[in-house]
């Protein structure tokens, strides 16, 4: 099944990078994102998200290992297990499972004060498939205090149906990205990143409906298939910052604007503090809300069938926000070297999710009219536990 629910693993995924580099701020300095190549480390994960009738569980183990003074080479290996009964699910089709894989690797060359970056990633699940080749370069400037970034990746998925085995669908993806990190004083240091997204080819999903009136059928409407357009075209700015307190905690904040050419706009606040404990013990607490505006071609109910070019009731398109509560409790079990490990470090971070749709509806009861159903809202929770060791 087609992305159960993309915001898994980006919910996921972002909080592991995030945690990983809050830690790395808490062993005594502020990070240099360019001229350094990063240490040797081996980290070990296991992810669960169970929310809206979705789970989610699998492994992630990444090896990053130096090759000589210039040279860094990386792996990855992830895996989600998912098991769907979501509202789309159980209202117009039947409980699934599936696995999907990731298989990336990657390459950084440093020259000079700069660090050019090559990876290859591999997605695959039942019924979609994608390829991603992606390239950076970042360099710093002014003595080190100034790091400007750019990358670019393309993707070329293809999009399957299990219930037609002559359904194949091409869909082209394009990523621009451009970023300043600017260290403002010895305790803090800001970033800038600006992000541009074309999507091009069959962008929906094929098993996900539409609903519309439909006088003549006993519960009052009816489904046809969601019709999406074949490009796609997103912007987005994130603006972030980090504090360093004299007592070795430190605070973060990031504010992020999304728009794009199916008139969604999205905002993201989220702020954070993250404070040492005696004995190799790290806290971090985090709040962030998303809000975001329908696409222009989103209803909960069409008033009719094939009432417009484009169609969609995909609840990730419709006007909600998000609350989300979280912590990661860190230990450094290895502090001082053991052998051939130089630190080691064991991590549990957990997120509860709110949401809240204001126009997609709770189809479940079927005693409400048509239209007056009840608006759906869910709640979910992350959780993850990732060993790193450095060596």
């Amino acid at each position: 099944m087609q992305k159960a629910d993309t915001v898994v693993a980006v919910v996921a995924t972002s909080t592991m990078k995030l945690c990983l580099l809050l830690l790395c701020l808490l062993c005594g300095a502020l990070p240099t994102y360019a001229g350094v190549l990063p240490d040797d480390r081996a980290d070990a994960l296991y992810h669960s998200y169970d929310g809206g009738g979705v789970e989610i569980t699998g492994p992630s183990v990444l090896v990053l290992k130096k090759i000589g003074q210039n040279v860094a080479l990386s792996g990855n290996y992830y895996v989600d297990s998912i098991s769907s009964a979501s509202i789309d699910v159980v209202t117009t089709a039947s409980k699934y499972s599936e696995d999907r894989t990731e298989v990336s690797a990657g390459a950084d060359y440093m020259h000079g004060d700069s660090i050019m970056s090559v990876s290859y990633t591999n997605s695959d699940e039942d019924d979609y498939q994608s390829d991603t080749a992606s390239f950076g370069v970042s360099m710093d400037m002014f003595g080190n205090m100034t790091t400007v970034s750019l990358g670019y990746a393309r993707s070329w998925d293809t999009v399957e149906n299990n219930n037609d085995p002559t359904f194949s669908k091409d869909v082209d993806r394009q990523n621009y990205k451009v970023g300043l990190s600017q260290v403002l004083t010895k305790d803090m240091i800001m970033e800038l990143n600006y992000e541009l997204i074309t999507d091009e080819g069959y962008l929906n999903n094929p098993y996900r409906s539409a609903r519309y009136v439909d006088p003549t059928s006993p519960i009052g409407y009816s489904y046809e298939p969601e019709v999406y357009p074949n490009t796609r075209t997103s912007n987005a700015v994130a603006v972030r910052s980090m504090y360093y307190l004299p007592y070795r905690a430190a605070t973060y904040a990031e504010y992020r604007f999304f728009d794009d050419s199916w008139n969604i706009t999205a905002h993201n606040i989220e702020i954070g503090y993250v404070h040492p404990l005696p004995s190799g013990w790290v806290l971090e607490g985090r709040y962030r809300y998303y809000t975001q505006n329908a696409a222009d071609f989103y209803s909960d109910l069409f008033p009719r069938q094939d009432s417009q070019n484009f169609l969609a009731r995909d609840k990730e398109l419709s006007e909600f926000t998000s609350n989300t509560i979280g912590f990661t409790i860190s230990y450094d079990f290895v502090q001082n070297g053991w052998y051939a490990i130089d630190r080691g470090s064991i991590n549990f971070a957990y997120d509860h999710i709110m949401f809240d749709y204001d126009d997609f509806r709770d189809l479940r009861d079927k005693n409400a009219p048509v239209g007056k159903e009840p608006l759906y809202d869910f709640s979910a929770d992350v959780a993850q536990i990732f060993v790193s060791i450095w060596f």
